[in-house]
């Protein structure tokens, strides 16, 4: 499967810079262009085609692992039964196995450098996001009421971080999803145990977030992260204006066309 992978990817990577005698490296960037288009498969195996030393480190391994959980639920999501969506999902059980594989990968690195260093602010940032990506693909396409210690981990992580460095806005975002997911996943009882969950505060810091000035990438991040939660919220009127401004920057995703289209066609404003 790897293989069928990474040969898809030789053709979206002569896309990025089509025209070129000779094709550069893969880079984070080229794979996050092709996640933030929803070409998700091609991210993630992007990532397997660059030099170990790079494919190892944090943001690398917190990449790919996101967009395997995209995969994931692009073909779980919607199904009406957990375990017969699984097993008639052929590709699954593969992509599982190596999402799980690239967030043990990160996680033991990142708890490692914390050992050392428990004030590093990126390392901190990622080892709450790679937590929070396995209690999404939990709680959300397997459905299961499972990873009560990868939540704590995030929390505590992506605290500290916000309590002395309160502007990072991908710590913000991801801080963000704790508070929706609690409050729209769990039972009262289990959002009490959590620590409470909050979708109101949540959807206020995701729109902060996204006006921050920042890098393209991480605003992009913030945006989508937005756009994801006006649609599960029904505000669609303002998901629409959100899917608009993110068509602009990002027209090959198919996701945001079919959104808009299925608007009456809202194009590009």
């Amino acid at each position: 499967m790897i293989v069928l992978r990474l040969l898809a990817v030789a053709v979206a990577v002569l896309s990025i810079g089509a025209g070129a005698a000779a094709q550069p490296a893969p880079t984070l960037l080229d794979a996050q262009r092709l996640f933030y288009n929803a070409n998700y498969e091609a991210a993630a195996s992007l990532m397997l085609t660059r030099p170990a030393s790079e494919s190892d480190d944090l943001a690398s391994l917190e990449l790919r692992s996101t967009a395997l959980l995209f995969q994931l639920k692009r073909l779980l999501e919607g199904r009406p039964a957990k375990d017969d969506a699984l097993k008639q999902c052929e590709t699954c059980q593969g992509l599982m196995r190596e999402f799980f594989d690239e967030i043990q990968r990160g996680q033991t690195l990142a708890r490692e450098r914390l050992r050392t260093n428990p004030l590093d602010d990126e390392t901190l940032f990622f080892l709450g996001k790679l937590d929070l990506n396995y209690v999404r693909l939990q709680l959300g396409p397997l459905k299961r009421k499972t990873g009560l210690y990868e939540y704590w981990e995030a929390r505590k992580s992506l605290d500290a971080l916000l309590a002395r460095n309160p502007g990072h806005v991908r710590a913000r975002v991801a801080r963000a999803w704790i508070d929706y997911i609690v409050d729209t996943k769990m039972p009262w009882g289990t959002r009490w145990v959590l620590g409470g969950g909050n979708k109101k505060k949540a959807l206020t810091n995701i729109r902060e977030a996204a006006r921050v000035d920042a890098d393209f990438f991480t605003h992009a991040e913030a945006e989508f992260a937005l756009w994801d939660m006006q649609v599960r919220e029904r505000d669609m009127s303002n998901a629409t204006d959100t899917a608009r401004r993110l068509a602009r920057d990002f027209p090959d995703n198919r996701e945001l066309a079919t959104f808009l289209a299925a608007r009456g066609g809202g194009g590009l404003k």
